[in-house]
């Protein structure tokens, strides 16, 4: 059981984060957000597939007075990402946007950020302090370790609302590396009580993007670290919601409705065509029968103790298997009818 880390909550339009709420799946839209109709369709279909929070890039005024428009048509919070104008959090906050991103890297004139800051009190929404590694390094500090840098930086940025009595605040420190990630992330996390925004920055095509959002995401998961997530991905915006959910999921932290297949990777011991017969099965499984954990195995190593631990399973042997049903074996199945045999007790199971 993970044991996370202790954080205030912030709410975000209605989507609580930090505390002992759920961990959120966030993305961006891809769509230019002037087009009101294509960027709110594509949060309807992110909706659909259960996005919790969409954030949208603001790089213009007449973007920013689009806001309030797509805001009224979608049910999940907007998020506006503002990077150099404060001007544009201003809008955005008059728009109803339920919370603000700055970048440290490229907003610095503290009597604007005040400004912006004094607006989001007013209004009661959060603002995400969203340091990137590529952003955040000026002329001045060239030669200081990146983490650290990044760390400070949301630090004193911290501090600076705190001052002025502003205290709904999330932080993410992301770097395009993994071991950049995981050292600003697991640094800020031992000092402060601020909820986390998870993610991988430039991760990369979804291929390249998964593994290190997997690695860094899941491993600070695995320690407590982190209340929200965004997989980053040069691709749609749809798999990264996906992508988002399988990482939570593997970690025990999300449960989907969707069956769960276990097979082994084969060896020199499989001597049944494993590799058909589990594209087959999945082709094949009802999609009515959920929560469901399936396991097909090649051989007797451990074939036979993974068949037992699930709901259904087969341990292979020489042109043959075992089925296993809720722990128990059940019966001999040859080889050539494993697949039919296996989808008929799937069908009866509840």
């Amino acid at each position: 059981m993970i044991q996370r880390r202790k954080t205030r909550v912030v709410n975000i339009g209605g989507v609580l984060i930090g505390g002992e709420n759920p961990i959120s799946v966030q993305t961006m839209t891809k769509t230019h957000t002037e087009n009101i109709d294509a960027t709110v369709q594509q949060i309807k279909e992110l909706e659909a597939i259960g996005c919790h929070i969409v954030r949208v890039a603001v790089p213009t005024i007449v973007v920013a007075k689009c806001l309030g428009a797509i805001k009224r048509q979608i049910q999940i919070p907007i998020v506006a990402d503002i990077h150099f104008g404060h001007h544009l959090a201003l809008e955005s906050i008059a728009q109803g946007v339920d919370k603000i991103r700055i970048n440290p890297g490229n907003m610095k004139d503290k009597e604007k950020l005040e400004e912006v800051v004094r607006a989001a009190k007013d209004k009661g929404i959060p603002i995400r302090i969203g340091v990137n590694s590529g952003s955040v390094r000026g002329n001045e500090d060239k030669h200081e370790d990146l983490t650290m840098l990044m760390v400070k930086t949301v630090l004193n940025y911290c501090e600076h609302f705190e001052s002025i009595g502003f205290k709904d605040i999330v932080l993410s420190l992301k770097a395009s590396d993994v071991p950049s990630t995981l050292s600003a992330y697991r640094s800020i996390a031992a000092l402060c009580d601020y909820p986390l925004h998870l993610g991988v920055t430039a991760a990369g095509p979804p291929s390249l993007a998964t593994i290190k959002s997997a690695i860094g995401i899941g491993a600070l998961l695995s320690e407590g670290i982190g209340d929200t997530l965004r997989v980053s991905y040069t691709g749609a915006s749809e798999l990264e919601i996906k992508a988002g959910y399988d990482i939570l999921e593997a970690l025990g932290l999300y449960k989907s409705e969707k069956t769960e297949l276990i097979s082994c990777p084969t060896c020199g011991r499989c001597e049944i065509d494993l590799v058909n017969i589990v594209e087959k099965v999945r082709q094949r499984l009802p999609k009515d029968k959920k929560h469901l954990q399936i396991a097909i195995m090649g051989c007797v190593v451990n074939g036979p103790g993974e068949a037992r631990e699930v709901d259904i399973g087969i341990a292979g042997g020489k042109g043959f298997g075992f089925l296993f049903k809720k722990g128990e074996k059940v019966r001999k199945i040859p080889e050539d009818r494993m697949v039919e045999e296996l989808l008929e007790e799937i069908a009866q199971m509840s």
